[in-house]
């Protein structure tokens, strides 16, 4: 490398070496560029590669695994389901609005070019404590983006979560995912196969916005980060509704043989990875590239990020017909150039090749050699448990009231989840969304799930009970867990304790995987996000994003109580597991055992609730996690606006159990489920067949929130109070100071 380069480049020496002997010469400035890029952590995987071999990816519905722009799985009839998350975290944390908005246009143009149409959005957000202001300007402008963007394109947002913890007080989490219907028949991949190929780049200009924001995504944020916001891409929705339509166009013609998403790296990365999976080489001309801001070098248009663009490939004798489709949708395009044999990347400007290099050089990067260790804990004196709450009533308001536990109307009210007609079950009214197939009697339902705070306290069973959480929650709409796709988020892999919390993620999640027989068909890694200025990272969290089939929509089922009288009841086992629980943050004691993951307890209970929902035994279901049964029970009460009257001696339980862990433990493995009191002791015979605990707690009564110890009321709450309560928490945190 010329030393007077004037290139910023994020790799090491030893990687700059590693490239120049592949290459076998001196690589020019921009080519250096483009291995920098597509050896970024961003792309390259190179810090996580070779520990999520781990995940299951194989499974009897499983079409296209990891690789590609999305998973896919086969749903029957000759349907399937495209469906990706990805992150979009450190733009969002410098420029919220275009970092979210541009994270939903990105995992777009990802179901897309599968040939599948985009039919839902779903986001799993994380931010500082509402306390703060900055915590406010990036919740609000975060959810205003992925709102704005969405609701533009006419793709529903369907499904999502969002949790407050001080860790993102600097480093917000946005992973955003997307899911699309299509055919079998129709599948496209992202390969140039056919040497003769001609390549066509379409839609947004190229400018000079985007450019490294894959290596800003792969370093720190620190102080100067806010000199990296022109790194932020600026996104068009209307450009992305034109582009999906005429995308869809253009593949039913049979002329366009692969479909790209140009979003992280660019064009080079699009360029490299179609022509490497196809073991194929290629031939561009930037003069030709349409763009937007003059005249842009070679470095900067092979490097540029800019939104709302598409790479084709299209057989030469369809080449007139593929255009004439983007000229009726108007939509710029430049015919770039075509597909060789010679598994080069050649890249030629003003009439002079000035890139010429081996594609799979590009996407095959050196592992990076990371250590992980297990971080020491400081020692404290023993602290007594805190004592039970005088009054049980007041700790579940307060808990009602609480950030991650209040209502989230705020947020999806904001969100159009119901253009499309697909939509089933609207968001806050079950566990998972469902989306029904038009025309079909059939449905799928999807959720996004993880609890960053038992991630922290225990990486391995915090993931692992991440996956089982997401499982219950599709699982309690009556549909069947199928396949999951994955974003996980964590600070610096270059730090020995934070590489050892990604092991131990990975482990968990592999863990679960494997015993609920879910196999992994895609995912996200995000690292680096930490705050230099403290040296702070965020708590390790990975967003699962659980897709689950419902093979007759008669089987829908929701979370509220349904009718007075029916039978509340509880199956799995409540522990002693607090630590972490928002219990325990409320009262803030910093002790306690997180709950744990048994692969043989959640198979137990899922089976139990899929059988039951199948026999048409129950009324509503419900996962019981966050907040734990009284809060569980609190939200099917306040949905249904219906009360309840719970006998807490009822519940299945560890036998050293308190009151308080009865009704705030986290632990997993459970439901809460109504039914007609005739099929209730049917519900307890099929709970005990596949090995759950199982107990009547209760009934369904016609107005107040009541529990009781026996005869003894430890509980009594209103429930239009209750409701109020959980509905205004977070507005009135917005407008606090």
């Amino acid at each position: 490398m010329d030393e007077r380069s004037t290139i910023k480049l994020n790799l090491t020496q030893k990687e700059i070496k590693e490239a120049q002997i592949r290459l076998g010469r001196e690589p020019n400035e921009t080519e250096l560029g483009m291995i920098d890029v597509m050896w970024s952590e961003h792309c390259s995987y190179k810090s996580s590669r070779k520990l999520l071999q781990k995940l299951p990816k194989e499974g009897k519905k499983v079409v296209v695994g990891p690789g590609y722009d999305s998973g896919v799985v086969d749903i029957g009839d000759g349907d399937i389901v495209a469906f990706k998350v990805e992150s979009h975290n450190h733009p969002s944390a410098i420029e919220p609005y275009n970092g979210a908005a541009t994270g939903i246009g990105g995992i777009i143009r990802d179901i897309l070019c599968m040939n599948c149409r985009p039919v839902g959005l779903l986001d799993s957000l994380r931010f500082g404590n509402l306390q703060s202001s900055h915590s406010k300007w990036l919740f609000q402008n975060v959810v205003k983006g992925i709102a704005d963007y969405g609701n533009c394109t006419g793709i529903p947002t369907i499904a999502g979560e969002v949790e407050f913890d001080e860790s993102f007080e600097t480093n917000c989490l946005v992973n955003v995912g997307c899911l699309g219907f299509g055919k079998l028949k129709d599948l496209k991949l992202g390969r140039m196969d056919n040497p003769g190929d001609i390549i066509i780049l379409v839609g947004g200009s190229t400018g000079r916005d985007g450019i490294h924001g894959v290596t800003f995504a792969s370093r720190v944020i620190g102080e100067e980060s806010e000199l990296d916001r022109p790194a932020v891409q600026i996104g068009d929705p209307f450009v992305k509704k034109l582009a999906i339509e005429a995308t869809l166009e253009a593949l039913r013609t049979g002329k366009v043989t692969a479909v790209k998403d140009l979003g992280g790296g660019g064009l080079t990365c699009a360029l490299s990875e179609m022509s490497s999976k196809g073991n194929s080489g290629l031939e561009i001309d930037l003069n030709v590239i349409h763009v937007r801001e003059g005249k842009m070098t070679p470095y900067e248009i092979l490097l540029s990020e800019s939104q709302e663009r598409l790479l084709f490939t299209v057989i030469p004798e369809g080449q007139r017909k593929v255009l004439e489709i983007f000229e009726r949708w108007g939509l710029s395009y430049s015919i770039i150039g075509k597909v060789t044999h010679t598994g080069n990347l050649v890249a030629k400007y003003n009439g002079r090749i000035i890139v010429n290099i081996p594609a799979k050089l590009l996407t095959n990067s050196p592992l990076a050699v990371r250590v992980a260790k297990k971080p020491k804990i400081k020692s404290k004196k023993s602290i007594s448990r805190p004592a039970i709450p005088s009054n049980i009533s007041k700790t579940i308001f307060h808990l009602l009231q609480t950030a991650n536990i209040a209502s989230k109307d705020i947020i999806y009210r904001q969100y159009d989840h119901e253009v499309g007609v697909r939509t089933v079950l609207k968001p806050g009214d079950s566990d998972a969304a469902v989306l029904r197939l038009i025309g079909k009697n059939k449905a799928v339902a999807i959720k996004a799930d993880c609890n960053s705070v038992h991630c922290f306290l225990d990486p391995y069973n915090g993931h692992a009970s991440a996956v089982a959480e997401a499982a219950r929650n599709v699982v309690a709409t009556g549909a069947e867990p199928i396949a999951i796709t994955d974003c996980c988020n964590f600070g610096n892999p270059e730090n020995p304790n934070v590489y050892w919390q990604f092991r131990q993620a990975i482990n968990g999640m592999s863990y679960m995987l494997k015993g609920l027989k879910i196999p992994c068909v895609g995912g996200n890694v995000s690292f680096y996000n930490e705050d230099e200025t403290t040296g702070n990272a965020v708590k390790p969290s990975t967003t699962i994003v659980m897709l689950g089939l419902i093979e007759d929509l008669k089987l829908i089922t929701n979370i509220a109580l349904k009718r007075t009288g029916q039978s509340i009841i509880m199956i799995g086992k409540t522990y002693s597991e607090l630590g972490g629980s928002q219990y325990y943050r409320l009262i803030d004691f910093p002790k306690g055992k997180p709950p744990n993951a048994v692969v043989s307890r959640e198979n137990a209970s899922i089976r139990s609730i899929i059988e039951a929902i199948r026999n048409g035994y129950l009324t509503a279901a419900h996962d019981c996690s966050r907040g734990g049964i009284s809060i569980t029970l609190a939200e099917m009460a306040i949905k249904g606006n219906l009360g309840l009257k719970i006998d807490a001696k009822l519940i299945p339980r560890n036998i050293k159990v308190r009151i308080d862990d009865l009704l705030f433990s986290e632990s997993n493995a459970r439901f809460i489920v109504t039914t007609p009191k005739p099929l209730a002791r049917k519900v307890l015979r099929l709970a005990r067949k596949n090995g759950a605990p199982a107990a009547i707690i209760g009934e369904v009564s016609s107005d107040n929130y009541e529990i009781t110890w026996g005869k003894k009321r430890i509980a009594w709450n209103s429930i239009d109070q209750m409701r109020e309560t959980w509905e205004r928490a977070i507005p009135e945190a917005m407008v606090g100071p």
